[in-house]
């Protein structure tokens, strides 16, 4: 199960995204959040991995 959020973030001439995952954990089945700063074009095939 992921949640999709994704704020937009800009440093001087690069442009960057923050994407929010939330992921089940195996073992004790409690979800966490994994956080990734990244190009725009690149956040829908980080998302959809697991």
């Amino acid at each position: 199960m992921a949640k999709k959020t994704v704020a937009s973030l800009q440093t001087s001439s690069k442009r960057l995204t923050k994407a929010i995952k939330m992921v089940k954990s195996p073992k004790s089945g409690a979800y966490t959040f994994v956080e990734s700063v990244m190009a725009p074009e690149l956040v829908s095939e980080w998302l959809a991995k697991k």
